[in-house]
């Protein structure tokens, strides 16, 4: 019974997707382009949300925990029960009503994912960290392989049953949460966590992450923001190709890279069509195919509804507000929710243009994707794809060097677009449109070996790195803008110093082994004070502050945490630690 339920409701789903995506709205906003529909029941959660903070109030309101919730009657029942509660002029409802309803009728938000021992944890792995030389940073590491066990769920089987009740997609393999407030898988947090995982020698549970990527794909085309049906509309920085490729390396599991191959083509397809490409002609007169991220969505997003109206109030115009709805979702698609770098006025937050924005980074990931494919499909022996996607690479780096590399300032610049909203058939380069703000993203090129594998360009980048004052105390800083966004300074984050420092190790060049090296041990550094101190690993962290968390943004610092995690056990992996270093800071 439950199966049929699951496979209808992914249909529907689908179905829905098709039309919407294919839908050209009428009215005078109708060219930002397609949106996919929610289901009724993130509807009807998000009018409980604004409810609960008309009643309670903003003091430590958090929006994402009313769509979390499911529901214990069906939803006819539960949407006309609700309606029977008193309510004032403002919508709001007493305490004790409002209490009693959500008692009654709806289920918490940590129902959904019961606790799982992971199948291949062992208390200390074979050969774990062969390179950490220092008693007190094994013991210290054991206890952050150690975490994997409380960030391990697995989906219960009421959504599998059930999932109209719930906005939780029913996943078949345990999962690795990122911690806190965030209670699913999500997308790109997932390469860093497998990173650790590979670290810890859990090749299974790391596996069991990525079909269960690869499920979303095959049901909705693209890997999914996170697990949750009120985030259908968006993806987030395409990784999936970079898990395969290193669980493959780590185990040789041909299966999984059969297995995969598909729904990689098939990410591919969707961040190389329609909304997602731009084409953008150079000075010479060639033109370069690129991606940007553009969500399908323009109303406030489910999970951030009441915050987003209230980004929106400042605005009069009805279709400048359904702009912003899709830029402040779009912002979510690209991870960095939300930075200066999105933004033309970088102190308002309503001035977000996201989608007229040409990302360093996503082309960076969407070109490694090319590379991955390449590598996997000669793997496999299948010829054809391998060859069609090398010359897809190497079309996209002559891309990358062409529209976002700037020789004064030796980095790559993300591109502005003048006018995203008509999206034009093919723009012209202009040298202006280069953002030359420094942004860590800058630097992720990097990270791909066609880069790191040029001594040339491996030295101008680390000169320009160093020099550019986003390397700190503590780690690389995110921006030097201090906008109190939490993409911005002085946030550091696991996944930006990770892809930054193995770009410089994989280089070749012993100055930028060096380099990276230099940055590793000051993030590990305060990633142990921060543990010590708080008993947690932190979700982003001050690189000002010795053992500080991160702060700014939507919503309260948040602990667990996966993706730091694995970063931590992936530096130590790499780099090790020698018995006489002092892990304290300095």
């Amino acid at each position: 019974m439950g199966k049929e339920t699951s496979t209808s409701f992914s249909v529907i789903v689908a179905a829905l997707f098709v039309m919407s995506y294919s839908r050209v709205a009428t009215n005078a906003c109708a060219s930002g382009g397609p949106v996919v529909p929610t289901t009724p029941l993130v509807n009807f959660l998000v009018h409980i949300q604004e409810t609960a903070l008309a009643t309670y109030g903003h003091k430590g309101f958090d929006p994402k925990l009313y769509v979390d919730l499911s529901l214990k009657q069906n939803l006819s029942t539960t949407v006309e029960a609700f309606d029977k509660l008193p309510k004032t002029k403002n919508g709001s409802v007493s305490d004790k009503e409002l209490k009693g309803f959500v008692e009654k009728y709806l289920g918490s938000a940590e129902e959904d994912l019961v606790s799982v021992d992971p199948v291949d944890f062992v208390a200390e792995p074979e050969d774990f960290l062969p390179k950490v030389k220092s008693p007190e940073v094994r013991a210290w590491a054991l206890e952050v392989h150690n975490l994997w066990k409380n960030l391990s769920r697995k989906v219960s089987g009421r959504v599998i049953q059930e999932p109209e009740f719930h906005t939780l997609l029913p996943l078949e393999n345990p999962v690795i949460i990122p911690g806190s407030r965030f209670r699913e898988v999500y997308y790109w947090d997932s390469y860093w966590v497998i990173r650790g995982l590979l670290a810890s020698k859990m090749y299974e549970t790391a596996k069991g992450i990525v079909y269960n990527l690869i499920a979303l794909v095959d049901e909705f085309g693209y890997v999914l923001n996170g697990a949750r049906a009120y985030y259908t509309n968006r993806s987030q920085p395409p990784l999936l190709s970079s898990m395969v490729l290193d669980i493959h390396t780590w185990t040789g599991d041909k299966d999984l890279v059969k297995k995969s191959l598909p729904a990689l083509l098939k990410e591919h397809e969707f961040w190389n069509s329609g909304i997602h490409k731009v084409i953008i002609q150079d000075a010479e007169g060639t033109n370069h195919t690129l991606s940007h991220y553009y969500a399908m969505w323009d109303t406030p997003r489910p999970e951030s509804s009441t915050t987003d109206r209230e980004t929106a109030s400042k605005l009069s115009d009805a279709c400048a507000k359904t702009q912003l709805y899709r830029e402040l979702a779009t912002a979510a698609e690209s991870g960095w929710d939300f930075s200066s770098r999105w933004m033309r006025n970088e102190s308002d937050l309503a001035t977000l243009a996201t989608t007229s924005v040409i990302p360093v980074d996503l082309n960076a990931f969407v070109l490694k994707m090319e590379l991955d494919i390449t590598s996997l499909a000669n793997a496999i022996g299948d010829l054809i794809t391998a060859e069609r996607f090398r010359e897809a690479s190497e079309a996209r780096k002559k891309a990358i060097n062409s529209i976002f590399w700037n020789t004064e300032m030796q980095q790559w610049l993300d591109y502005w677009l003048n006018d995203s909203i008509s999206l034009k058939e093919v723009y012209t380069w202009k040298a202006s449109n280069q953002n030359q703000k420094l942004f860590a993203s800058n630097f992720v090129p990097l990270w791909i070996q066609l880069f790191n594998s040029d001594c040339k360009v491996v030295g101008e980048v680390v000169q320009s790195l160093r020099n550019s004052g986003l390397i700190c105390a503590y780690g690389i800083a995110t921006s030097l803008v201090k906008s109190g966004q939490q993409w911005d300074f002085p946030n550091g984050w696991a996944p930006l110093q990770h892809m930054i420092v193995e770009g410089l190790a994989r280089s070749g060049s012993e100055e930028a082994r060096l380099v990276a090296q230099d940055i590793a041990v000051k993030w590990i550094r305060t990633n142990y004070v921060a543990y010590k101190k708080t008993g947690a690993m932190h979700e982003k962290y001050d690189v000002d502050k010795c053992g500080g968390s991160g702060g700014g943004g939507e919503y309260a610092p948040q602990t667990g945490f996966g993706w730091s995690n694995g970063v931590v056990l992936a530096f130590l992996e790499e780099f090790g630690w020698p018995k006489d270093l002092e892990l304290d800071c300095q």
